[in-house]
């Protein structure tokens, strides 16, 4: 199991489903309170530019959050698909086993932390 004994294994699989269970539950949430904040309010009969504003920004705030889960959304539902493959533990860029501490603090991990550290190196 790429390094991982089958408690590991099944552990990191359970933190991987609750926390697709988590994303897919927000983002219902933050899809809800979209659709809501397009309806008028009923007691207003003409909203003042500062109204109108602030609401586009709530708005916006919204969007980008459901954004940010939608995205985190697919980064864990990629790392649960490769549990599918015998592919999840493994480095998407060198093809080695990324070491169970780094999966624990970061179960969607998709790099192993050497490959993970040349990435964020600045060129030179």
């Amino acid at each position: 199991m790429n390094g991982l004994d089958e408690q590991q294994w099944q552990a990191l699989q359970a933190r991987l489903e609750r926390a697709r269970s988590a994303l897919l539950s927000q983002l219902a949430d933050d899809i809800d309170r979209s659709t809501d904040l397009r309806l008028p309010l009923p007691h207003v009969v003409e909203a003042s530019p500062a109204d109108n504003a602030s609401q586009r920004a709530l708005h916006a705030a919204v969007h980008e959050a459901a954004t940010l889960t939608s995205q985190q959304l697919d980064i864990v539902r990629h790392a649960l698909n490769k549990f599918g493959d015998q592919h999840y533990g493994l480095c998407e860029r060198c093809g080695e086993v990324i070491g169970y501490s780094r999966l624990n603090a970061r179960p969607e991990a998709r790099l192993c932390i050497a490959c993970q550290t040349r990435l964020e190196q600045p060129r030179r």
